[in-house]
């Protein structure tokens, strides 16, 4: 290859030698350089990522085709479908000259490919498996994100949680968590709200008003049980590749809050279960989140905070994380900070705060040969600036990009399909039909219907819960038990304003995970 010396250089820094994913071929000078393959190697696919690019310049594509090559490596993937067009990696693609013309440009064998994938839907509102929490499990760091709740009402929230997990109130549902809301709200249950001390009834009630404009928009389906074991998002094909795990979102873009943080709840659960790996060979499982900045609007700073340290921190569990979205501006620094692999498609620059944003893109960029303002502007649909790890961690020269088609199916497959596919899954049956167990809705039901059956020299209160028998009380468990890696790190004090401001015993309770989830029951 007759190429200049900025050409080998960048070419030079792709030539990995162990195994990696195929992006596509090097740019430079409007010619397409097939010879010179953009690379990302598969160890450092745990090392995040980032995705970004104006509407309509491939990032569903750049997906798919990272998603294809993960799974063919044995690698398991999570992509969250917000436009509903990507269950078309379960079906073979079709052929067609724009295939063939990008494939020759590249220097890529294509081939129609299906690959093996797993739909879901939030609480089965869609196509796919049902994929719910439990209140209890989701925690009311991550619920009051969905309900909008301010830092005072966050914290209030984590004071309801608090009182149901003493008293034996099991929150399952909404309507559990709003029982308890109710209750403590009630002439019966004021003695209880008072004596928590930090929770006023303003709060509780500006809480179940919420909570109950909430359920009113249909969101009760979210919440429940069976819960959702996000060990299913690891599991790989009898022929050993990779199960492709597509969440399906369009049906709740009315809602974007909801399903941007029901994804970081799924990043959260497996941060809990997985064991530490360190630096590994493949990742055990990369996970895309799209639409990413939803997840960072509004978001409160005991949010943002518990985000980057799940997204630190996730790595040494084999995770990877890539963030899509338009703009890096969209993610907060602490978090961009933490990508290590960068695909850049192209932005527009129409308005002054777009040449801002362009301006800022191209800051985040190391130093390259290219004009990155003018090469930013001019990419076409399906090329990249690229930036990735090698082998040995060091950032690899800014490389433009024309991509790799996809082997599968760039479109949604037919609904008929789809849902014949779901229910031949071994995990419909788990997850299908949802399960109402008694919780906190039918304790406080049936201690109002006694109350009113009679007068009675009984308290009003509900009683604390009391131990199983034979069962170790919680200081006595806390003294056995090695603390985990995540309790390690909030007690490092992350949360310490916050557990000052709602005592030390609430602060103990919120504080068992990164956002205040609950540790299932396994």
């Amino acid at each position: 290859m007759n190429a200049s010396e900025p050409v080998a250089k960048i070419a030079a820094g792709y030539a990995f030698s162990g195994p990696a994913l195929d992006l596509g071929a090097l740019l430079w000078e409007g010619q397409c350089l097939p010879d010179a393959q953009v690379r990302v190697p598969l160890p450092m696919l745990n090392r995040h990522g980032l995705v970004a690019g104006a509407t309509g310049t491939g990032k569903t594509k750049t997906l798919q085709l990272v998603a294809e090559q993960l799974s063919a490596q044995g690698v398991p993937v999570f992509l969250a479908d917000v436009k509903g067009d990507l269950s078309g990696i379960s079906a073979p693609g079709a052929p067609g000259d724009r295939v063939r013309t990008r494939s020759a440009e590249v220097g890529q064998d294509w081939t129609a490919s299906a690959f093996p994938a797993e739909f879901y839907a939030l609480g089965g509102l869609g196509h796919g498996i049902p994929v719910r929490a439990t209140v209890t499990s989701f925690g009311p760091v991550l619920l009051s994100k969905v309900l909008g709740l301010n830092q005072t009402q966050e914290q209030s929230l984590g004071l309801v949680f608090h009182y149901a997990d003493r008293k034996g109130l099991e929150l399952y549902d909404l309507k559990d968590l709003r029982a308890v809301v109710a209750f403590l709200a009630s002439d019966e249950g004021r003695p209880e709200l008072k004596a928590l001390g930090g929770l006023s009834p303003a709060t509780a009630g500006v809480i179940l008003r919420t909570l109950t404009a909430f359920e009113a928009q249909g969101t009760s389906g979210f919440f429940g049980e069976p819960e959702f074991r996000t060990t299913e998002l690891l599991r790989t094909a009898a022929d050993g590749r990779g199960v492709v795990s597509v969440l399906e979102l369009p049906a709740v873009q009315d809602r974007p809050q909801l399903f941007s943080t029901f994804l970081m709840w799924l990043l959260a659960d497996l941060f809990h279960d997985l064991p530490e790996v360190g630096d590994v060979e493949k990742p055990k499982l990369v996970f895309f989140f799209d639409e990413a900045h939803l997840l960072f609007h509004d978001a409160s700073k005991a949010f943002l905070d518990a985000v980057t340290q799940t997204v630190r921190l996730i790595r040494s569990k084999g995770v990877g994380v890539f963030f899509v979205t338009q703009t890096p501006k969209d993610v907060p620094s602490d978090v961009l900070a933490q990508l290590g692999n960068r695909v850049q498609h192209a932005l527009r620059a129409f308005t002054p705060e777009d040449q801002k944003a362009l301006r800022a893109t191209v800051q985040t960029f190391p130093r390259s040969p290219y004009d990155l303002e003018e090469l930013l502007t001019g990419l076409g649909t399906g090329e990249a600036v690229v930036t990735v790890l090698s082998e040995n961690g060091a950032p690899t020269p800014v490389a433009a990009t024309r991509l790799r088609a996809p082997e599968s199916l760039m479109g949604p497959v037919d609904p008929g399909v789809l849902d014949g596919a779901v229910k031949a899954s071994p995990l419909y049956e788990r997850y299908a039909q949802a399960v109402d167990r008694e919780s906190a809705y039918e304790k406080l039901t049936a201690a109002a219907a006694h109350r009113a059956a009679g007068p009675t020299d009984e308290p009003a209160t509900v009683p604390d819960r009391q131990p199983e028998k034979g069962a170790r009380k919680p200081s006595q468990r806390a003294a056995h038990e090695e603390p985990s890696v995540v309790e390690q790190v909030v007690s490092s004090g992350m949360f310490k304003s916050l557990a000052r401001s709602v005592g030390t015993q609430l602060g103990r309770e919120i504080t068992r995970s990164l956002f205040g989830t609950a540790r299932r029951r396994r």
